[in-house]
């Protein structure tokens, strides 16, 4: 055997042994013809002699191995191995290798290498030479079949695939904090992140990447960046580009984490997720109590409900001393049954109206007594105000005293209602029909709300905007996964009576699809009242609901199809019952306009009702009620808001507020030297 079969022959065992437990094969940068030609010219005196034409080394077959493959390498633990790195078996060879090892080690990598065939070279081909055959040998490898490309895919898009994930890999590391990957860990680790526990193990993964590359010094980060983007994979290789990448960027970038999360879960959360916690981290949480320790806030973080001995006199606007007796004694039958009688709030449609800020001028310095008409509609308006724990805490807030205030969380909404609204779907137009179904989260079936206007025209999920102004806003098809754990819904709403045309607008209930259909609810609203129906039963088909006529002057009546309960429902909300008449106790401004403050947030006007007692778990305080100093620490004290517990408290001010600058309106019933019934107007 001659020199140049035995260096082909340890050429081959050393390419099969780097191949072992190789992740992926690359190509450095080179160039092909100064390589081949190095080649040649690397053999010592007397060596690679002319032979013919050419010197005896110059061969086409292993110009196009070297040109072919003779630029791959390997990465192990960081460091470049090339295929002429090994032991020639002769001074003639050995000066070869060590010249094309020296000068592809000089190139950085350029791409990963790939072929179509699974043998590089040719193995031995034969001349005839004097009448007789001659075996020529050349340089030849077997590829391992991973590297062989038998996918419809050409070579170049493999290649481009791997370099966008080897460059995407090094931009996240360069680019991505190591902070911001233990900050949306921890955020997943306390399940305030949408979706963020699917991204849990890959982020560890990185994280693991990412401390050994800060280690590294920059002349081998990009080495580094091809060899592990092919151990880790497209997915954490990519993750840049990903939703959770968006975030880890805007993180490291400095954004506000509010902001930052909030712009994933545009990403990736529905239209109608709202976030159940909010966003902050253990180091937020050890910064803001130390804040609050140094600053003296400690005391003021505890709180309950308010009572009289919580407002000064000079912030009482009205105090109605036979109601202050809110919890002694108690009414007389009459006075019982009274509370049972539900008026019609369009009674009151041309009472007396008046400005609210006349009503405090002008009204209520000469009033006795006040009664407020508490109508359903005043649901989301009723309100607590909330004192310290401590009464001497110094107050956090940017008014000069430590009450706060808490409006309803919507509870009182009507389940539906709440749903609908909750779904994307408006609930405050002229006329809304709406349905509910898969309470139990045990019917996925696909029931669909229909209208039938006058015109003959059909609103439903195929013809969505109506002729006369309707719209379909909400179209559940798959309950389960479009409204997983929660009742699915459909609706149908007219805002105004624009494009509304005189005559019968018929509603129905149509089974699409039966997937153990249980029934539904609906609700028909219009003009201040709504009717409630139910149909416990499995859909099939049309179910009709209700007909509503409308005349030439805009006003509705309805034709019961399926049985309802009364339009104009007494609800009890906070122990007040709604459609009637309730003893205002006590008359005030928001605390932030106490002790004639001005300016500082919007102004409410509160009526706290007799036997008003808040049924709910309000926020102790609010970020916006915050001082500036703890504004930095603001979502820790969202977090500490919603979970400190208010206190229960006896005789607490709750009752029903307004602000000052948004439309709104309340009929009061005032005694004074006579009796008038107002409406004032917000």
């Amino acid at each position: 055997m001659d020199n140049f079969d035995i260096f082909r022959v340890r050429m081959q065992k050393h390419f099969e042994d780097e191949m072992k437990g190789c992740k992926q094969l690359y190509i450095v940068n080179v160039d092909k013809n100064e390589m081949w030609n190095l080649y040649l010219d690397s053999f010592g005196p007397g060596t690679n002699i002319l032979f013919r034409k050419r010197r005896e080394y110059d061969c086409s077959c292993c110009r196009h191995f070297v040109k072919g493959i003779g630029a791959a390498v390997t990465i192990k633990d960081g460091t470049i191995h090339t295929i002429w790195e090994f032991d020639a078996g002769s001074e003639e060879f050995q000066k070869v290798c060590d010249a094309l090892d020296s000068f592809v080690k000089g190139n950085t990598i350029s791409d990963i290498f790939v072929s179509k065939f699974k043998k590089v070279g040719t193995d031995r081909d034969f001349e005839e030479i004097n009448g007789r055959s001659h075996e020529w040998t050349h340089m030849f490898l077997d590829l391992p079949g991973k590297w062989v490309n038998r996918s419809g895919k050409s070579n170049e898009r493999i290649r481009a695939e791997y370099r966008d994930t080897k460059n995407v890999f090094k931009h996240s590391l360069d680019e991505i904090s190591m902070e911001a990957v233990d900050t949306v860990l921890e955020l997943i680790n306390s399940n305030t992140l949408y979706k963020g526990e699917e991204w849990k193990i890959q982020l560890i993964v990185f994280k693991k990447y990412k401390r050994i590359y800060e280690k590294l010094p920059d002349s081998q980060k990009d080495l580094f960046a091809w060899e592990k983007s092919a151990e880790v994979g497209p997915v954490i290789g990519r993750i840049r580009n990903h939703s959770i990448g968006t975030l880890l960027v805007n993180i490291s970038k400095g954004m506000d984490l509010d902001q930052a999360v909030r712009k994933y879960e545009v990403i990736v959360a529905p239209a109608n997720y709202k976030r159940v916690k909010a966003i902050f981290t253990k180091k937020m949480l050890e910064d803001a109590k130390k804040t609050i320790a140094e600053l003296g806030y400690m005391d003021a973080l505890q709180r309950r409900f308010a009572n009289l001995d919580d407002i000064t006199v000079n912030n009482i606007l009205f105090s109605n001393k036979d109601a202050a007796k809110r919890i002694i004694g108690a009414d007389d039958i009459f006075g019982q049954m009274e509370k049972e009688v539900v008026v019609n709030p369009k009674k009151f449609s041309k009472v007396e109206e008046i400005s609210a800020q006349d009503f405090i001028d002008k009204v209520l310095p000469a009033a006795r007594e006040v009664e407020a008409f508490v109508e359903n509609k005043h649901a989301s308006n009723f309100v607590s105000l909330i004192a310290p724990i401590n009464k001497d805490a110094k107050s956090m807030f940017k008014w000069n005293n430590p009450l706060s205030w808490a409006y309803s969380g919507n509870i009182t909404d009507s389940d539906i209602r709440k749903n609908v609204k909750d779904a994307g779907g408006k609930v405050d137009g002229v006329l809304r029909f709406s349905i509910q179904w898969n309470d139990g989260q045990d019917d996925n079936s696909d029931l669909d709300a229909h209208c039938k206007e006058p015109s003959g025209n059909e609103i439903y999920f195929a013809d969505k905007h109506g002729r006369t102004g309707g719209n379909l806003d909400i179209d559940i098809r798959e309950p389960m996964s479009q409204r997983p754990g929660v009742p699915s819904v459909e609706n149908i709403v007219w805002s105004n009576y624009n494009r509304m045309i005189p005559g019968t607008y018929k509603f129905f209930v149509n089974q699409y699809a039966a997937r153990g259909s249980k029934g539904f609810s609906a609700e028909i609203a219009f003009g201040g009242e709504t009717y409630s129906f139910s149909y416990p039963h499995p859909v099939v088909g049309n179910v009709n609901v209700a007909e509503i006529t409308m005349n030439k002057n805009n006003e509705f009546t309805i034709k019961l199809i399926l049985p309802a309960t009364s339009g104009i429902v007494n609800k009890e909300i906070w122990g007040v019952n709604t459609n009637q008449f309730v003893p205002v106790s006590v008359i005030s401004y928001s605390p932030n306009y106490f002790d004639n403050q001005n300016g500082i947030g919007h102004r409410h006007l509160f009526f706290f009702l007799k036997g008003c007692k808040n049924t709910e778990e309000p926020n102790g305080y609010y970020n916006e009620f915050l001082r500036h100093e703890l504004e930095p620490h603001k979502r820790v004290f969202e977090a500490l808001g919603a979970k400190c517990h208010v206190e229960d408290t006896d005789d607490q001010l709750s009752g029903i507020g307004f602000s000052m600058t948004k439309r709104a309106e309340l009929v009061v019933k005032v005694k004074g030297a006579t009796e008038r019934i107002m409406k004032i107007k917000f």
